[in-house]
Order: structure tokens, then C-alpha cells, then sequence
């Protein structure tokens, strides 16, 4: 009989020492493990991805910067800046979320719960969200492969079809454009089907010069191309003109009008200042040669018929 008593004691203080001691002290052993993975990796990924002035960051030197020549200094440190922190902000969000699930599936498992029944939950569960929130994660896999493709970044001239206008921030949900008016668009980047980036590699600012039917082509395009020449070789467009002018001569002819057509290649973002400053000093060169505008509503000089006249 005493013998009975002291087995059972014996068995139940084994029993207390594997609930009292044993386990807990594996389950502090994967929480002090769990722990210091997550800090290394972050660490690492914070490593990888540090921005340093006038170097790209680590984690993005294998993939390929789309960024322009002109996009330089504050601007172009900004973009690299946020493209990398994003990036490492999914790759933390994920470590985490790896290591925090390996965290728990460990504890139960010492606990003696079986972890294969959770496991399959967790695959319905996680189809089922994937179902019911099909747009955020399209979302956020759109965002992730555009930063990794550097389709566009801080700064540059976009057009997102409903939107056009400079990208002010770039997320992985949302991408922020302000247009010429001032106003902020918000586009959700699993929406965006295109961009049209103008500030990448080069412009071509386009010079449409209508004239009328009685004017002469041949010596309106002399003067067009005379002035855009001089106009160029000013300076003040010394580091935006790429290439010298192009004239293509008649472009279009409709009832009243004959369109000639100017191309220059310029500077991304350039190509509005070269146009708007050309047109003018083309429009002037007109009026000293006599060359003739079209006529508007049948009215000479371009000066339009008033209602009731």
C-alpha cells in the first residue's frame, strides 16, 4: 500500500514538472527564438533597405530604376526613399506574420492540442478572405509589382486614364496625383489598367501652326522653322532641346485651315515650356511676315462672328 502511495506521488510530481517546468520553459524557448528572429530579420531588411544619399538603396540595385536623367536631387533621394521603405514594409509585415503564426502553432503543439485541424481552418479562412476581399488584395499585389517595376514614383508626370497629373505619393493601396488645378486624386492602384509616365527618358514637344487656305505654305514654313531655330539657339532652352527641330511640314488640311507641324525632342517635363514658349515667338513671326490665320466662322482675321451680327 505504501508503495501505491509513493508511485503515485512520484508520478504526479513528473507530471507537475512537465506543466510546471518543462513546458513553459519550451515555450519561453520559442518566444525568446521567436523574438530574435523577427529582430534580425528587420534588422536585415532595414539594412537592405537604408536609403543613402546618391546610392540606391541595397534591395533595389537588382531591380531596374525606371527614374528620368532630370529627376535628380531631393526628388529623385524622395522616390528611392519611398519606394524602398514600402517594399520593406511588406517584407516586415510578412516576417511577422510568418513568424508570429510558427510562434503559435509551436505553443500548441507543446500543449498537445494537433495543429493539422488549425492548419486547414486557416487555408478555408484565408481562401474565404481572399474571396470576400478579392479588390484590397488586387490592390496590393498591383502596388507591389508597380514598385517593383518603377512604373512611376514621387514626382513624375502621370496619366492614369481618369487622372493626369504629378504623383505625390505612391502606397501599395493608393497612389496620390495632383493635377494642374490643385485638385488630389486618390487611385486605387488595382484600378489603374495603364500609365502613361512623361517623365521618363525623353519628350517631344509638338508645334501644330494652323494658317489659311490664301497663305504661303512654303514661306510660312520657312518662318516656323527660321524662328524655331532661333528661338532654340537662344539659350534659353540650352539644357532642354535634345535634338534639333524637325520640321514635317503639312500636317493636316481641313475646310478652313492648313496645319504645319514642328517636333522637338526635349527633357521629360520640358516639352510644355519649349511648346508654349516657340508658339509664341512663331506667332509674332507670323504677324511680321503677313502670314494669315485661318478664318473663324467665316469672319477674317480669326475674329469669331458675335450672336445676332
Amino acid at each position: 500500500m505504501l508503495r501505491e502511495v509513493d508511485t503515485r506521488a512520484f508520478e504526479l510530481t513528473d507530471t507537475g514538472r512537465d506543466w510546471l517546468v518543462d513546458r513553459p520553459l519550451q515555450i519561453l524557448g520559442y518566444l525568446a527564438l521567436a523574438i530574435v528572429l523577427r529582430l534580425v530579420l528587420h534588422r536585415m531588411i532595414a539594412r537592405f533597405t537604408r536609403n543613402e544619399v546618391g546610392k540606391s538603396p541595397m534591395l533595389l540595385r537588382p531591380l531596374r530604376d525606371r527614374s528620368s536623367s532630370t529627376v535628380q536631387g531631393a526628388i529623385l533621394n524622395e522616390r528611392r526613399k519611398q519606394r524602398a521603405n514600402t517594399i520593406g514594409s511588406v517584407l516586415k509585415s510578412a516576417v511577422s506574420v510568418m513568424i508570429l503564426t510558427w510562434f503559435l502553432l509551436s505553443v500548441l503543439d507543446v500543449i498537445g492540442i494537433n495543429v493539422a485541424p488549425f492548419i486547414a481552418s486557416a487555408g478555408i479562412v484565408g481562401v474565404a478572405l481572399g474571396f470576400g476581399a478579392q479588390n484590397l488584395v488586387r490592390d496590393f499585389l498591383s502596388g507591389i509589382f508597380m514598385l517593383l517595376e518603377d512604373q512611376y514614383g514621387v514626382g513624375d508626370v502621370v496619366d492614369l486614364g481618369e487622372a493626369t497629373g504629378t504623383v505625390e505619393s505612391v502606397g501599395l493601396r493608393v497612389t496620390t496625383i495632383r493635377d494642374i488645378n490643385g485638385t488630389v486624386w486618390y487611385c486605387r492602384n488595382g484600378e489603374v489598367l495603364r500609365v502613361g509616365n512623361m517623365s521618363q527618358g525623353f519628350a517631344v514637344a509638338v508645334l501644330d501652326l494652323p494658317v489659311s487656305h490664301t497663305a504661303n505654305i512654303e514661306e510660312a514654313c520657312e518662318v516656323a522653322e527660321r524662328t524655331t531655330l532661333a528661338s532654340v539657339k537662344s539659350g534659353d532652352f540650352e539644357n532642354d532641346i535634345l535634338e534639333p527641330p524637325e520640321m514635317l511640314g503639312v500636317n493636316g488640311v481641313s475646310a478652313d485651315t492648313v496645319t504645319i507641324r514642328i517636333t522637338i525632342k526635349t527633357r521629360p517635363g520640358r516639352q510644355w515650356a519649349v511648346q508654349r514658349r516657340i508658339h509664341k515667338d512663331i506667332l509674332e513671326a507670323f504677324v511680321d511676315a503677313g502670314i494669315k490665320a485661318p478664318y473663324a466662322l467665316g469672319r477674317p482675321g480669326g475674329v469669331a462672328a458675335e450672336p445676332g451680327s
